[in-house]
């Protein structure tokens, strides 16, 4: 009584006549499946960095409260010093100190690129039958997902603390949508940086010593008028405070088109050289 059941069951199990010989023929032409997409590939990739932060979720401690932090202590410790009060400081500040928070935490694309590439990761990945820029593009996918939960969790506790966005939420959404743009052209650095470094502390390393003087060399958080009249067209100038004149004008509702216009130009420009030296690097390596 076993076997026949079991032989029943094999029976039902077995593939049809037809599938058969599809199997078949498949295996006798030596046909295969068409290869992935460009954007299938950068999209699985993506999830791949999205399951390292279910695996060690406390990685998002940098990414989340690192800003809120900023704010606060910004905010509550040189509001009065500053701007004579917390309140408008705040409205002020929040859409400078979200641009500030944001773009330091792109740093890391560049470590999780070059921990892959000492552990011999990247290796299989030129070896699979995909488009060869899919792993970077990815680590970058992925990190949008981390900076729109740092901008949210960021404007949300402004919200609390008091900040009114004059823009409406179409204003929000769009300044938001331009920190994005930019962060995801900034990252294209980091990535170089992490495929010609030698460790992830020198990609660290070499990053803060960027990100530090782009961030405070800006308008995130004084007026440039303030400063000394040889230092105030530098800092006008530089991408960040021209991210910042865009974002905060969004936010404001007086939207600054030159500034906008200005950071999309920037963010072309990322893309072109950094991700072209970035696949160059991947290529080489």
């Amino acid at each position: 009584m076993t076997v026949t059941q079991t032989d029943t069951k094999s029976d039902a199990d077995a593939p049809a006549p037809v599938e058969k010989e599809h199997l078949r023929r498949l295996l006798a032409t030596g046909e295969r499946p068409a290869a992935p997409s460009a954007f299938t590939s950068a999209q699985v990739f993506a999830w791949r960095s999205m399951l390292k932060i279910k695996h060690v979720p406390e990685q998002l401690f940098d990414i989340l409260l690192f800003p809120i932090m900023m704010l606060l202590m910004f905010t509550y410790l040189f509001g009065g010093a500053i701007a004579g009060g917390t309140v408008d400081y705040l409205q002020f500040l929040l859409p400078g100190i979200m641009v500030m928070s944001i773009v330091m935490t792109t740093m890391y694309t560049g470590m999780s690129v070059n921990i892959d590439i000492n552990k011999g990761v990247s290796d299989r990945f030129r070896t699979l039958p995909i488009w060869r820029a899919a792993p970077m593009v990815g680590y970058l996918l992925a990190d949008l997902f981390r900076y729109a939960a740092a901008g949210a969790i960021m404007f949300g506790t402004g919200m609390i603390m008091g900040y009114r966005p004059e823009g409406g939420a179409a204003g929000v959404l769009l300044g938001v949508a331009l920190l994005l743009v930019f962060c995801f052209s900034f990252s294209w650095l980091w990535t170089w940086l992490g495929l010609i470094t030698r460790s992830e502390k020198t990609v660290m390393s070499i990053s803060m010593s960027i990100m530090f003087p782009l961030t405070f060399l800006s308008n995130i958080m004084v007026d440039p008028s303030t400063m000394p009249g040889w230092l105030q067209p530098v800092v006008k100038n530089t991408p960040i405070s021209q991210l910042v004149d865009g974002v905060r004008g969004l936010f404001d509702g007086n939207v600054d088109s030159g500034s906008v216009l200005t950071t999309l130009i920037w963010s072309g420009g990322f893309i072109a050289v950094f991700g072209f030296l970035t696949i160059r690097a991947y290529n080489r390596k």
